[in-house]
């Protein structure tokens, strides 16, 4: 078996460098993965989008029949890591628009350049909007709505998955948006009857979901079970669901 290791693209960025690979796994007969490094630590893989996914289908699920079965739901992507959670948003047809917030322009750019699997999806799909952002500098700020040219324009769906765990930061600036102050910001940004979802690599904490009853109506914790063929066992991430 020939394996395959290249470095992809390899940029500087405000939060440290950031690098895209593209490698065999001999432990799952050379199937090809995509890997983001930022500095030493890794971000994320293409072997691991299961919990990705599912923020997507439980999220845009939790909006119920009535909207599902319409044709405009206006939809935020907190985060464009490999895109799975916005290739499975737009999987959905009541999606009208689809705004995916990144605040690494090198991310933006794999996408559409064609160098990640789902770039090309993303790229073409005339519903997706990849803008380059600080997502928590828009949703926890009141002068600022997710459309630029309609502040004051409220949303279906704001899907974040950017931080390992609300506690657990990938830039310690982002820790402010995980309070009450904040999250009633975000809140009034969506819709009656809306969603936001929020991916944690950790199982929900009581903690978290605690501070999340303080503004949402309904809040709802789930666990993402998928397999690990370097562990030989089950991973779990976490999804939080709150309700406007």
């Amino acid at each position: 078996m020939s394996l395959i290791f290249e470095e992809l693209d390899h940029q500087p960025t405000p939060l440290g460098d950031i690098s895209l690979r593209r490698r065999s796994e001999p432990r799952l007969n050379g199937d090809i993965l995509y890997e983001v490094k930022l500095g030493d630590e890794f971000l994320m893989s293409s072997l691991f989008t299961a919990a990705e996914i599912e923020l997507s289908h439980l999220g845009l699920a939790g909006l119920g029949g009535s909207k599902l079965a319409g044709t405009g739901l206006d939809v935020i992507v907190g985060g464009l890591g490999l895109g799975y959670t916005a290739q499975a948003a737009l999987a959905y047809p009541a999606v009208k628009r689809l705004t995916v917030i990144e605040i690494l322009q090198p991310v933006i750019d794999w996408h559409q350049r064609g160098l990640v699997p789902v770039g090309p999806q993303l790229s073409a799909d005339s519903r997706c909007e990849l803008r380059q952002a600080d997502f928590f500098a828009v949703a926890a700020n009141p002068d600022s709505g997710f459309h630029p040219d309609e502040p004051n324009r409220q949303v279906d769906a704001v899907l974040l998955d950017i931080d390992h765990t609300p506690d657990h930061w990938l830039n310690p600036q982002n820790s402010s948006f995980y309070t009450e102050a904040s999250l009633q910001i975000l809140r009034s940004k969506i819709q009656t009857g809306g969603v936001f979802g929020l991916w944690s690599n950790e199982l929900p904490s009581e903690q978290f979901t605690d501070v999340l009853k303080t503004v949402f109506q309904l809040v709802e914790t789930h666990v993402v079970a998928f397999p690990n063929p370097y562990t030989n066992e089950e991973s779990t991430n976490g999804i939080y669901l709150a309700y406007v």
